[in-house]
């Protein structure tokens, strides 16, 4: 992947440090991004070197002090922010944990983007959803990945059972992240890895950031839990729809097999995430419950905040991205 554009002062000077050896006397930024672009893609650029890193970037950059203080800065104000956005919660004994989780999901009354693709979406629309969608796709699970050493008992194995599905059970073409690549591939457009993130808003980062800062913190691992629960309790659904609308624009078994996928196989693991994954955990540790919640309050709140960008633009006649899909096509 290459290192993406710079948004902003910060980011600008964390780009132009990365390309040196780590290290370098040259200092990183003390000051935390001030706008939201230039804060999320500084967050993205830090945590993807703990995950696939950057061509022609210095891997001990990873744990450089100096970047870690900048992303813990960066942190906080993103951390605070979502706080903010999510408000209060319920508070619940340990053993309500599930069906606190599925009145969540339920009163969730975020604009449904999934409809508009299924009944209404061209082909110019869908492409760039596939592009807003490819920034986590293509390393589907490997954040919630993080939370497994983390656990034990019941919660690790509920967690263990959903990611051995998401990893296709070891088959390099049953991967979700390489069956998403197969849409991209079906829709003509760019399938490496990154390729699209200078393409993508702030909004769109800002949700692949949340799952990596929830699973790079074990303080955080509770959210992490409810973010995955509140995933697989809103994917079935959805899928079904974007399945359908790629049919409705004459696509095949080929394009849709992604979509198709997570109908089935999410109906099955909504259950074992609220109530084996969240509700184990919880009885293993009662304090936590608030955070489990918050993390899945916080998977929605992003997810409207996103699909409002996303129909706000398509309704008001642009298009949803940086630059338009056509320019990131293959």
């Amino acid at each position: 992947m290459k290192l993406p554009a710079a948004r902003g002062p910060v980011s600008r000077r964390l780009v132009d440090v990365l390309r040196r050896p780590a290290g370098s006397v040259t200092p990183l930024p003390t000051v935390v991004p001030n706008c939201a672009e230039d804060l999320q893609i500084t967050l993205f650029i830090c945590y993807e070197l703990h995950y696939r890193g950057f061509d022609g970037v210095d891997e001990r950059w990873e744990w450089d002090p100096g970047l870690l203080r900048l992303r813990a800065a960066a942190e906080e104000r993103f951390e605070r922010e979502v706080r903010a956005v999510v408000g209060g919660l319920p508070s619940v004994p340990a053993d309500a944990v599930g069906r606190t989780l599925v009145d969540l999901v339920a009163a969730d009354d975020g604009p449904s983007l999934a409809r508009y693709l299924e009944r209404r979406a061209t082909l110019a629309q869908f492409r760039e959803f596939a592009v807003h969608r490819s920034i986590y796709q293509l390393k589907e699970a490997d954040p919630h990945t993080w939370a497994i050493p983390r656990l034990g008992g019941r919660a690790k194995a509920a967690l263990v059972e959903i990611q051995v599905d998401e990893y296709g059970g070891g088959q390099l073409a049953r991967m979700h992240s390489e069956l998403f690549r197969g849409a991209l591939v079906g829709l003509d457009l760019s399938d490496g890895y990154g390729d699209h993130i200078d393409a993508v808003p702030a909004v769109t980062l800002a949700i692949s950031n949340l799952i990596s800062m929830f699973g790079l913190h074990r303080r955080l691992r509770g959210a992490l839990l409810g973010h995955l629960a509140a995933y697989e309790m809103t994917s079935s659904v959805p899928n079904r729809r974007y399945g359908n609308g790629l049919r409705r624009l004459g696509f095949d078994a080929d394009v849709t097999r992604f979509y198709d996928e997570h109908v089935e196989a999410d109906a099955v693991h909504e259950q074992i995430a609220a109530h084996d994954m969240c509700g184990g955990f919880c009885a293993d540790e009662p304090d936590r419950v608030g955070d489990v919640l918050f993390g899945a309050a916080a998977a929605l709140a992003l997810d409207r905040l996103f699909a409002g960008h996303v129909l706000g633009c398509w309704q008001a006649g642009r298009p949803s991205l940086r630059v338009e899909a056509a320019a990131v096509a293959a």
